[in-house]
C-alpha cells in the first residue's frame, strides 16, 4: 500500500519511520508590534526603502520618494530679510577712479587708485583687462564694496573691490555706475529714500569674512530689464538716485 503525502511516495513500511519523527505541522507566523518594531525603524534604510531615512549618512544611497515640503511665504519673506539686513552690514561706496594702470606683474589685472572719501585714496587691484579697456577707467565713477579685508595680489595689496556686472557666460563684463551727482564716499543703501538713514554701521572687514556677508549677499544681486541694479526687489541707491550698468539686463553683479 502506498500513501501520498505532500507529492511524496510512502510505502506502509515507512509509517513507523515517519511515526518516530517529531514532525511540527507548518505555522504561520504573523508579525506582532514587537516584531514589526525593526521593521519601521527610521534606522533600517534598506526595509524602508523609497523613504526619507534620517539615520543613515548623507552618503548611503538610499532610494527616496519623499519630496520636502516647499518653502512657505512666511519662510520667504524670512529668508529675504535676513538677506536684506546682511546687506545692510556691508560698506557699499560711491568711488571716483583717480588713475589706473597695468599691473605689472600680472596680464589680466589692472591697479586703480579710488577715491572713496578717504584722507588718502585706497589701491584696488581688477581683473577687468579682458573686458574693459584701459582709458575708459580713468576718472571714471564707480562703486566700491569697501569692508573687505586687504588681498595681497601678484605684490600689490588691493584694499576693496570694484562691483561689476556680468553675463551668465561671464564674457561681457560693466562696471556698475553711480548716477552723475554721486559724491564720492557716499555710502549706498538698498530700498528706498526711507531707508537711508536706518543703515546700521557697517560690519568690519574680519567680521564680513568670518560670518561670510559678502558670500550670501552676492547670489541676490542682480540687474532688472532696464540695467539698475538690485537686492531682489530692493533699488541699489546713492542720494541722486540709482546705480546702474551701461546695458546688461537681469545679470550677475559681482
Amino acid at each position: 500500500m502506498k500513501i501520498g503525502l505532500r507529492g511524496l511516495s510512502l510505502s506502509t513500511l515507512s509509517l513507523p519511520l515517519l511515526r518516530s519523527c517529531k514532525i511540527k505541522p507548518p505555522t504561520h507566523s504573523y508579525p506582532t508590534s514587537r516584531s514589526l518594531k525593526p521593521l519601521i525603524s527610521p534606522c533600517n534604510p534598506t526595509v524602508l526603502r523609497g523613504f526619507p531615512s534620517f539615520c543613515a549618512s548623507p552618503d548611503v544611497n538610499v532610494e527616496t520618494t519623499a519630496t520636502v515640503p516647499p518653502a512657505t511665504e512666511a519662510d520667504s519673506a524670512q529668508s529675504a530679510d535676513d538677506i536684506r539686513n546682511a546687506a545692510n552690514l556691508l560698506d557699499i561706496r560711491v568711488g571716483r577712479i583717480i588713475k589706473a594702470w597695468r599691473h605689472e606683474e600680472a596680464d589680466s589685472l589692472y591697479v586703480e587708485e579710488v577715491d572713496v572719501g578717504e584722507p588718502e585714496p585706497r589701491i584696488i587691484c581688477s581683473g577687468l583687462v579682458k573686458y574693459i579697456p584701459l582709458d575708459l577707467l580713468q576718472d571714471a565713477k564707480v562703486v566700491v564694496l569697501a569692508n573687505l579685508k586687504p588681498r595681497n595680489m601678484r605684490g600689490v595689496k588691493s584694499n576693496g573691490m570694484l562691483m561689476a556686472a556680468s553675463d551668465a557666460a561671464h564674457e561681457n563684463v560693466e562696471l556698475l555706475m553711480p548716477p552723475d551727482g554721486a559724491v564720492p564716499g557716499e555710502r549706498i543703501w538698498f530700498g528706498t529714500e526711507d531707508d537711508k538713514d536706518g543703515q546700521p554701521e557697517p560690519a568690519t572687514p574680519n567680521q564680513v569674512q568670518k560670518k561670510k556677508i559678502w558670500e550670501s549677499v552676492q547670489p541676490q544681486l542682480k540687474t532688472d530689464a532696464s540695467c539698475t541694479a538690485m537686492l531682489g526687489e530692493h533699488l541699489m541707491q546713492t542720494s541722486a538716485g540709482v546705480v546702474v550698468c551701461k546695458s546688461l539686463k537681469n545679470a550677475n553683479i559681482s
